[in-house]
């Protein structure tokens, strides 16, 4: 193995994971943690005060949590630009709002400070960021949460860990093996009641919950009220602001009936399995000593500076490199690069020139200035260490600390001696952006941009995917506010054999329109160019750049909202033409509809899949109902499209979160791929999601001291099934690039399974049971599963573990559908094995024409009683009508109440019911694949 094969296969045991944090476990204690201060928050000490008492407090909870295993270590505060000058504040170096991990921002929606993380991805995965208001910091929200250092452990958990909540909004309740009605959660050794509290004014009332007769259980206004002493333990992944409780809950004390959505997400396992099967907890053993205190930074956001190091090496003759690179720097310092910012210049082949050293950009002036020094010929070698040591010189000219400092570096060739600055990158504190030009780019250098957290990304020789201008595109400082960063609405390209016609639109909505920009360029010769606003009224004026073979045009003011036609014409034949189109927000005080995306992983090895998730967000709030699809380009230039989902299916963990997913299994060569998205929606369909995020904290809607309920201020009340109809919108995203090794050239069998039913539900049609589920596919989500099997169990804990010996429901009469279809299948319930079960629990595996099988679904339950309510207050116990007695006494009479973990469905009588079960029989070994 070469010394370069040995760095790549470092690089990719550093890149495993996409998550942007860079946040490390070092001897037991968490190093690198950035908690960001978003730029919308007025200027407030008492904020970082509140942020360092938090974080420290919560560091000794969380080694007492973990068995004296984890802590935190160092934490640094971003601070905005906008707040005023502090002598203790010291200019980040890869520290930025990207790889934030606690965001301190606004809330979502006005009045709605509920704690969250935002967590879209499956068990065990971390999660993207936490988010905390100003007024949760300051601890004006105590009472409802609980101590914020407290609520900081149980969102580290969901970030760092993949765990879920133990309680579930949506399905507060469920029907208990003890013929109760309880209340979702874990341990159930945490005692309170359940009661309907109800205050106007200063004058409040409390009555029982009454039993709703659709869904068996409690009426929708009931809540659980904990106890205010409690003697119980665990579990902070439920109510961690109860006093007594300082552990998770454990295989011991983990409630696996609940509907919660760990038992969803996780499959039915308690939070501490989950954390011991961490990599965190493998690496590390229980310490003896307690932990010191966490050390903290204060870093303050500072003018951006940024230096381009360009690839002039011989190699940039050819497939018009050289063009492309000046037509996308260009687009950049024209267009993508923020006002204020310090930028400067460096050429290299097989040495280095400086071409333009820091200038700061003020007006289009010095954006004019900075043209002039992109190179035009190319010859030489490659030396990229001496490119990036000259940027270091460029930088410290002006600024003797070249912490924070980024380096734009585009290279087209391999350069063994790469890996001889790889310290010094490292040490010196600027940020390392790559972009790999053409499939021989070095991939060396990718650990550069990792290790400096800087973005990397690719562009293949085939113009007309605009690869090259999307990823210059794509670095816009993500330390301004979002109204200033410049979006990208259109990136396409054509190539034109005989036909000589680029038609299309574009569409402005109102939520952008500052600041757009209009990009075209061309191969061979300047086409006729017609653009006309949603009016009719055709634009004039674009610069035609005849050397560079690009044209622009900058729409002053705000740009009208609708529609733009655009027509273009090529003169050569053939051709290609790009047409690209950016714009920033219209209203700083409206966030403008983004999309972000990303691959689950930056590498992968053959056959293990991969998953595409794109998130479409006006602000924090979700849309939904887009057209989402995802284009992924080869090394070689072949495009896979792929439609994203946010159906809750397959590659998607949660419906209508905002956030389209699917599996990536299509691969059809090793090296680099480049992700690209596209999110389009038409008029009056496209909502926002006004839902609470999925993950949000617990809301204590009041304690019992006493015997009494003292309530705390009910949190804010918004319609949550009224969803905000949106115009039509437009935007484009580039997901950077990610690599794929071990890909074999040899014929292979069928390596990939149905994908795991997760939405399981179970309704009732007359006399019948009713499931339905979103179907899998032959390979995960795409195609057509050969059959199901179905099976049934009077124990969860049977099924799950030992499902080929489960009883089976006969599915002779089930044709499977295609995938991301709905499906349903109904049988008549009948008898169980089981002695004294209360509930029959039901399962459904895949299995595709290769005889490989699924995952286990999600389990659906059926409770074979009728629920009692608790007693009120001074109530007494309700008595057994007649009919229900001689109902109860009945073996072929049972009233179902159907529950799904993670997915509760409403059922009510059932009479008469037979279940037609086939015998078990001995399975053959089917070929079974895990990844």
């Amino acid at each position: 193995m070469g010394l370069l094969d040995f760095v790549f296969l470092l690089v990719l045991y550093l890149l495993q994971g996409s998550n942007t944090s860079l946040v490390q476990l070092n001897n037991n204690g968490y190093e690198g943690i950035i908690i960001a201060i978003d730029p919308h928050v007025p200027e407030d000490g008492k904020i970082i005060e509140e942020i360092k008492g938090m974080v420290t407090t919560a560091s000794t909870y969380l080694f007492e949590a973990t068995e004296k295993r984890f802590f935190f270590k160092n934490v640094s505060i971003l601070i905005p630009n906008s707040w005023k000058e502090n002598s203790q504040y010291k200019r980040p170096k890869h520290e930025s709002y990207k790889h934030a991990d606690v965001l301190v921002a606004p809330p979502a929606l006005p009045g709605r400070d509920e704690p969250y993380t935002r967590q879209f991805t499956a068990c065990e995965e971390k999660g993207e960021y936490i988010h905390f208001t100003p007024d949760f910091v300051l601890g004006k929200k105590q009472n409802e949460y609980g101590p914020s250092d407290r609520l900081l452990v149980h969102e580290w958990a969901h970030l760092r860990w993949g765990v879920f909540d133990e309680y579930n909004e949506d399905e507060p309740f469920y029907s208990a093996k003890s013929k109760k009605i309880e209340a979702t959660r874990c341990s159930t050794g945490i005692t309170g009641i359940n009661r309907v509290y109800k205050c106007q004014g200063n004058s409040c009332t409390t009555r029982g919950c009454r039993i709703d007769s659709k869904t068996k259980l409690y009426e929708k206004d009931c809540q659980f009220f904990p106890d205010k002493d409690q003697t119980e333990k665990a579990s902070i992944m439920f109510m961690q602001g109860i006093n007594s409780v300082v552990e998770f809950c454990n295989k011991k004390t983990h409630n696996q009936e609940a509907p919660s959505l760990q038992n969803k997400m996780c499959n039915s396992r308690s939070t501490w399995e989950v954390i011991s099967n961490s990599e965190d907890f493998k690496n590390t053993t229980s310490m003896v000593a307690p932990p010191p205190p966490p050390v903290f930074s204060l870093l303050k956001i500072r003018e951006r500076i940024v230096c381009l190091v360009l690839d002039k090496s011989g190699s940039m003759n050819s497939f018009n490199r050289l063009n492309r690179m000046n037509q996308a720097a260009k687009h950049f310092l024209l267009q993508t690069i923020e006002n204020g910012s310090w930028v400067g210049m460096v050429h290299f082949d097989s040495s280095a020139n400086v071409k333009s050293n820091l200038i700061q950009i003020i007006s289009s002036k010095e954006r004019n200035k900075l043209l002039e020094s992109l190179p035009t010929a190319a010859n030489g070698g490659t030396s990229i260490c001496a490119g990036i040591k000259s940027a270091f010189q460029v930088v410290r000219e002006i600024h003797p600390q070249i912490d924070g400092s980024e380096i734009v570096l585009l290279t087209d060739g391999e350069d063994n001696s790469a890996k001889n600055c790889i310290d010094e990158v490292k040490q010196s504190g600027a940020i390392i952006h790559l972009i790999a030009l053409g499939p021989s780019a070095d991939k060396a250098v990718i650990e550069m941009s990792a290790l400096t957290g800087g973005n990397h990304f690719f562009a293949s020789d085939e113009a007309q995917n605009n690869g090259l201008i999307d990823a210059f595109g794509a670095l816009a400082s993500g330390n301004t506010d979002l109204s200033q960063q410049p979006l990208q609405l259109e990136s396409k390209g054509l190539t034109l054999n005989n036909n000589p016609w680029m038609n299309g639109t574009v569409i402005i909505d109102s939520t952008v329109g500052k600041d757009t920009f209009v990009l075209i360029t061309w191969a061979r010769q300047s086409p006729i160019i017609s653009l006309w606003d949603p009016s009719g009224t055709p634009m004039r004026n674009f610069t035609v750049d005849t050397v560079s073979k690009m044209a622009y045009l900058s729409i002053p003011g705000t740009a009208k909202v609708g529609v733009w036609t655009y027509s273009l014409q090529a003169k050569a034949n053939p051709e290609t033409l790009t047409m690209t189109v950016n714009s920033q927000a219209a209203n700083s005080s409206v966030p403008p509809i983004t999309v972000n995306a990303k691959m689950n992983k930056d590498t992968n090895s053959f056959p293990s899949p991969m998953i595409v998730y794109a998130e479409v967000l006006q602000g924090h709030v979700p849309i939904l109902g887009a057209n989402v699809t995802a284009f992924i380009e080869s090394s070689n230039g072949k495009i896979e499209v792929l439609e994203l989902l946010d159906n809750g299916a397959g590659a998607d963990s949660f419906k209508n979160d905002g956030v389209y997913s699917r599996y990536f299994i299509a691969y059809s060569e090793n090296g680099r791929y480049s992700l690209k998205v596209r999110a389009y929606r038409g008029a009056n369909v496209t909502t926002q999601n006004l839902r609470r995020p999925l993950n949000r904290a617990a809301h204590i809607p009041g304690w019992v001291v006493d015997g009494k309920i003292e309530g705390n201020p009910p949190r804010v009340e918004i319609d949550e099934d009224t969803h905000t109809t949106l115009e039509s919108f437009t935007r484009t995203a580039s997901g950077g690039a990610f690599v794929v090794s071990n890909i074999s050239k040899l014929p292979l069998p069928d390596l990939y399974p149905p994908s795991q039913i997760t939405d399981l539900e179970a309704t009732l049609n007359g006399d019948e049971i009713n499931l339905t589920w979103t179907a899998p596919g032959d390979n995960f989500d795409v195609g057509k599963v050969q059959r199901y099997i179905i099976r049934i169990s009077g124990s969860i804990l049977d099924l799950r573990d030992n499902f080929d010996n489960a009883l089976q429901v006969n599915t002779t009469d089930l044709l499977p559908n295609e995938a991301n279809s709905k499906e349903t299948f109904a049988f008549k319930q009948g008898n169980i094995s089981e002695e004294n079960a209360t509930h029959i629990f039901i399962a459904i595996q895949s299995v595709d024409k290769s005889n490989l099988t699924s995952k286990l679904s999600n389990i659906a339950q059926v409770a074979l009683f009728i629920p009692q309510a608790e007693p009120g207050p001074d109530e007494s116990p309700p008595n057994p009508s007649p009919d229900e007695n001689q109902s109860n006494s009945r073996v072929n009479i049972v009233i179902l109440v159907v529950l799904v973990v993670g997915s509760v469905a409403i059922v009510s009588t059932i009479t008469g019911a037979t279940i037609y079960i086939l015998k078990k029989k001995k399975n053959s070994r089917r070929p079974r694949i895990g990844f």
